[in-house]
């Protein structure tokens, strides 16, 4: 059985053995930059893993899974033009070290080579593969959308929040694991287990990477910290701070996510305030655990042995042990 580091090795050659480092420089240096960025790739391992968990071999899951991470990539250098993002991994946006423009046409040039990293799968499993990967593609951009909306709506609730980060986030996650157990020769209810697995772990990722934003450590985060609030997202954390705040405090809370004018650090300063006295980050860290023991759930459902489930049990808890 290979471990997690071997994994991540594989993945590390992969990606350096990819046509991305070519002519015109203008298109393809901000895809190097981002793909070298590196992260913790959890997507591709996650699909690596799961193929191993279902007594496949990982490496007919390699071009799956570097598909996938592409293409997670990909919709980052479109998600940090729409949030404005300056950092993203503790250094500078595409967007912002080369321009807009150029983040648009890289982000679409990956796309294409995603779906050409997937192409490079087995035949025996490339249809369903393709049919996971186009809805999952699909699903993120519906997610998008919604996030896009909910910028201008006063009608958001917990509910749609939670359903627009499972298609902007979880999907992708959910998908990573099932194109791994689909290679690795689950069957169909597997596939489908492992999927709710991952959907309900992305879900718990989310919300975390939210708390984070408001009350994680830049540096060790790697994100501008308080970007959600300054760009007036409404968040898990937001929503049930209205829910939960008193009167005059869910009032000002509403007053300070309808402006933009005013000083960054006091507006975050203000909002953590309330968030603070609303207790926030328990109730946020409640929720987390809820999604997370679905997620164990469905996981402990599957046929593989708890033994050959136990990677992707620790992968699960991994993902959400995040310093602030």
């Amino acid at each position: 059985m290979l471990t997690t580091d071997q994994f991540h090795e594989k993945i590390k050659q992969a990606i350096a053995n990819l046509p991305v480092y070519g002519e015109p420089e203008g298109l393809y240096q901000p895809i190097a930059y981002t793909l070298e960025q590196g992260g913790k790739r959890l997507r591709p391992l996650l699909t690596l893993m799961s193929t191993q968990t279902f007594g496949g071999n990982p490496d007919k899951a390699l071009p799956a899974a570097i598909a996938i991470e592409i293409f997670h990539n990909f919709t980052l250098l479109h998600d940090d033009i729409i949030d404005e993002a300056p950092l993203r991994r503790g250094r500078d946006t595409v967007y912002k070290k080369w321009n807009i423009n150029t983040a648009i046409l890289s982000g679409d040039t990956m796309f294409a080579i995603a779906y050409g990293q997937l192409c490079s799968s087995d035949t025996e499993f490339l249809p369903a593969l393709m049919k996971v990967f186009t809805r999952t593609a699909i699903e993120v951009c519906e997610g998008q959308q919604y996030d896009i909306d909910f910028e201008t709506s006063g009608n958001v609730n917990i509910n749609a929040y939670i359903n627009m980060i499972r298609l902007k986030t979880a999907v992708l996650l959910a998908a990573s694991l099932k194109i791994g157990a689909i290679t690795g020769g689950a069957s169909e209810q597997d596939a489908d287990r492992v999927y709710c697995f991952g959907e309900n772990l992305g879900i718990a990722f989310q919300l975390q990477d939210d708390l984070l934003d408001a009350f994680g450590n830049e540096k060790v985060f790697g994100k501008k910290t308080g970007g959600d609030i300054l760009t007036n997202k409404k968040t898990y954390l937001y929503l049930k701070a209205l829910e939960c705040a008193n009167e005059k405090d869910a009032a000002k809370l509403k007053e300070l996510y309808s402006t933009r004018n005013m000083n960054d650090e006091e507006k975050i300063g203000r909002v953590l305030e309330i968030f603070k006295r609303a207790e926030i980050e328990s109730h946020t860290g409640k929720l987390i655990q809820q999604y997370y023991d679905l997620a164990i759930s469905q996981l402990s459902q599957i046929k593989p042995s708890p033994e050959a489930r136990k990677p992707l049990e620790d992968m699960a808890s991994a993902m959400l042990v995040r310093k602030y």
